[in-house]
């Protein structure tokens, strides 16, 4: 009887550090869980969301900013991404990515590549020429013209391009993958992929009125 006490008493000890070893396991993984949320908060309160800017007639739209970690020999590092789109509403627009340790630095780095890849794209009465779709990995936006007054009806990676391009009135629809700069990129995709009717006309030799 006393040899099965024992035995019974090791196990409940037994357990017991189990219980106490899985409930540690668990409340560093919460505290992990949490600085991480904390940091990101923090990165967003300093850089916050859809942030606009006016340099030199180039107006600048931060869509977001995303905190990654790197795995490496002697630990973990901490960078952020910032995704920036800009234009100065008179037909150019470009998109700008940036990865730095701080936010602020990501943004500059964002700004100062979109300003190496500016676009010019076609306006006809504020709105785009023609229906089109454009694509980018997984990602598919269709966009579609409308009457004067009808706004800009568009999610809010779509309307950030479309905005800073100088559109008015076009309606817009995203397909598959909602990642921001997937977004943005199949919006500029299908932008540069527009012709106006005196383009084609020149292209074939003809009037744009014979169109």
């Amino acid at each position: 009887m006393e040899e099965n006490k024992e035995v019974e008493v090791q196990q409940t000890e037994v357990g017991a550090n189990e219980a106490l070893s899985s409930t540690t396991a668990d409340m560093r993984a919460d505290a992990k869980a949490m600085q991480k949320q904390a940091m990101y908060r923090s990165a967003q309160k300093r850089a916050p969301r859809a942030q606009e800017q006016s340099e030199g007639g180039i107006q600048t739209k931060m869509l977001g900013v995303n905190r990654i970690t790197k795995v490496v020999k002697g630990g973990r590092t901490l960078r952020f991404n910032s995704v920036v789109v800009l234009g100065d509403k008179n037909g150019r627009v470009a998109i700008g990515t940036g990865k730095a340790r701080e936010v602020s630095e990501a943004i500059k780095k964002a700004e100062s590549d979109g300003r190496k890849n500016f676009r010019t794209v076609p306006i006809v009465n504020g709105t785009i020429p023609h229906e089109l779709v454009g694509k980018y990995g997984s990602s598919k936006v269709k966009l579609l013209p409308a009457k004067e007054g009808n706004g800009l009806i568009a999610g809010t990676s779509v309307r950030a391009v479309l905005e800073l391009a100088g559109y008015k009135d076009v309606t817009a629809k995203c397909y598959g993958s909602r990642n921001s700069m997937n977004v943005v990129k199949a919006t500029l995709d299908a932008l540069c992929s527009m012709r106006t009717r005196e383009e084609i006309a020149s292209l074939r030799g003809k009037k744009p009125e014979e169109i």
